[in-house]
């Protein structure tokens, strides 16, 4: 396929930026980078997959604490990307900011091996259903805090940093779409030996071999990206797109006494582009218009006019709108991973509770049942991409994905009301600790259906906001997923925390609660903002017909 004009031009743009020559990056680069992916990767997936587990048999933490500190975790490791690519972005580079991060996630795994290994850095022992256990004591609580604190800033300034990283490395936009392909394949590798093996050790040998192996492949993986340092093109910062952002915010403010009545289109600023081969001002937003409206105080000694913080280019103006407008379908994406984060975190602790026999020797760890998830993941996303893609647009995915959630809350509820029913009729409800005689794998069904609309609703986000985001903000366009997952798990947490303040659904003991109705709430939830999704979706116009 020809390439078009655009794409050769962005292509040499990105060579003049890259510290290089014709010997650096290309494929040569690949192991290097896939190294670190898998390492780190694979340490993140070991700690952070388990550790709802962890918490609750060696730190002695109450189930619904440990769900809540498990949430607060998961959404620092979703928000933090967002800085890491600011900090590439406008300051140290990617190589620079994977390199550290990769230390500091090692840090992490070091102290979070101390823990497991150190008695005094943990509580005693706790039999299990005991009501009596000895809490952490406030140094332990501190330690461990600092633990999870830095091995979740090595897990966030690294993830996709490293993939921004290695996209850099290829000149062709092919290569690149293959290097994500790679890099995705890598990431599911790494989660599926980290949901399987490394739980499995954590469980049945030892927590201190288990989060030893993470520490292992995370020194691999640091010391794997940094062998490659010679081969890598390095692209030189070049500040944040975020900052125009704030500029025209600023601008409009300091300017709001203008008036925009009698403007024209050769009133306003546009660059070093002229007016016809530019976006002329449109009346959404109109308001933000006073920040790119040239008056005599913009004016230079000699003339001409300059981008400050007083004043804007058009493209800058319109770039934001396009973020605005686009920010309501994003909000949907909040509510949407708010419920798929609590019920993530209830049903490993249903597990804990069910029979997790298979056969008469194997025990499956409750933290691999999200392994089920994954698979149907990623299998679903290789058969829409096969058969069904091509017939949907980025709207419709996403569409069908809130409605396929909202079927899996259902049946989670469905399966619960069923477990409890069998706890009153063995008379389990005040037996804590006592293995309730229904298979776990009835929760394969829910985490499956889950996996499915993540298929659906994962990539058409993805899609949406790298065919909608405004040029500059490509690189954050990703990046944005992330960061409404991360929302998504602190409001999970606000959420089962309100739910446990005031009803009785969630005791410590969940064969005496009601998680039936916390999932029946989830899928009210689910069914309300999907409404809301329907609402945006009608009113949203594409920007880029190509979508």
């Amino acid at each position: 396929m020809e390439a078009k004009p655009n794409e050769v031009e962005e292509v040499e743009t990105c060579s003049e930026d890259a510290e290089d020559h014709p010997q650096r990056g290309g494929w040569k680069t690949f192991p290097f980078v896939s190294g670190n992916v898998l390492g780190l990767s694979v340490a993140a997936g070991g700690w952070a997959s388990n550790l709802i587990v962890f918490l609750m048999t060696k730190f002695n933490v109450k189930s619904i604490s440990a769900t809540q500190i498990n949430n607060i975790i998961l959404g620092t490791n979703n928000l933090f990307p967002v800085a890491g690519a600011f900090i590439a972005d406008s300051f140290l580079g990617s190589f620079s900011v994977v390199s550290i991060f990769s230390f500091i996630s090692l840090l992490g795994m070091i102290m979070l091996t101390l823990i497991a290994t150190t008695h005094s850095l943990r509580p005693s022992s706790c039999p299990p259903g005991s009501l009596t256990c000895e809490g952490p004591s406030k140094f332990q609580y501190s330690v461990l805090y600092a633990a999870l604190t830095l091995a979740s800033l090595g897990l966030g300034g690294t993830r996709f940093t490293i993939a921004t990283m290695g996209a850099d490395q290829f000149r062709k936009p092919h290569d690149q779409g293959v290097f994500f392909n790679w890099y995705f394949i890598a990431l599911y590798v790494a989660n599926v030996i980290s949901f399987t093996a490394i739980i499995y050790v954590q469980d049945n040998v030892g927590w201190g071999l288990g989060f030893g192996i993470c520490f292992i492949a995370n020194v691999i993986g640091l010391l794997v990206f940094l062998l490659g340092k010679r081969f890598y093109r390095q692209v030189k910062p070049k500040g944040s797109p975020f900052m125009s952002i704030a500029r025209v915010l600023v601008a409009s403010v300091w300017k709001m006494k203008i008036s925009l009545a009698a403007s024209r289109d050769s009133d306003y600023f546009y660059g070093d582009v002229a007016l016809a081969d530019n976006t002329v001002p449109t009346k959404a937003f109109r308001f933000l218009n006073r920040a790119a409206i040239k008056t005599e105080e913009d004016k230079q000694f000699d003339g001409s006019y300059e981008k400050t913080w007083k004043l804007c280019t058009v493209k800058e103006v319109e770039d934001l709108k396009t973020l605005i407008k686009i920010m309501p379908l994003w909000s949907t994406g909040i509510f949407l991973s708010t419920p798929i984060g609590i019920s993530s975190s209830l049903t490993i602790l249903q597990a804990l509770t069910m029979d997790r026999h298979l056969g008469p020797h194997f025990t499956i760890p409750a933290g691999s049942f999200l392994v089920f998830n994954l698979l149907a993941t990623t299998i679903s996303i290789f058969i829409i991409d096969r058969f069904i893609l091509h017939k949907l647009r980025p709207l419709q995915g996403i569409g069908i994905g809130h409605v396929i959630n909202i079927v899996a809350l259902v049946g989670s509820a469905l399966i619960e009301r069923r477990r409890l029913e069998v706890v009153t009729a063995h008379n389990l409800t005040n037996q804590p600790g006592t293995v309730v005689p229904m298979s776990a794998l009835w929760l394969v069904a829910p985490l499956s259906v889950v996996g499915i609309g993540e298929a659906f609703h994962f990539p058409g986000q993805v899609a949406l906001y790298y065919e909608e985001f405004p040029k500059p903000l490509k690189s954050t366009s990703t990046a944005m997923i992330s960061l409404l997952i991360g929302i998504g798990y602190y409001l999970s947490t606000a959420i089962t925390d309100l739910v446990d303040r005031t009803t009785g659904w969630l005791p410590n003991d969940i064969n005496q609660g009601r998680l039936d109705n916390v999932f029946w709430m989830l899928a009210v939830i689910g069914v309300v903002n999907f409404v809301y999704y329907l609402i945006c979706a009608k009113f949203f116009k594409y920007q880029n017909q190509s979508v």
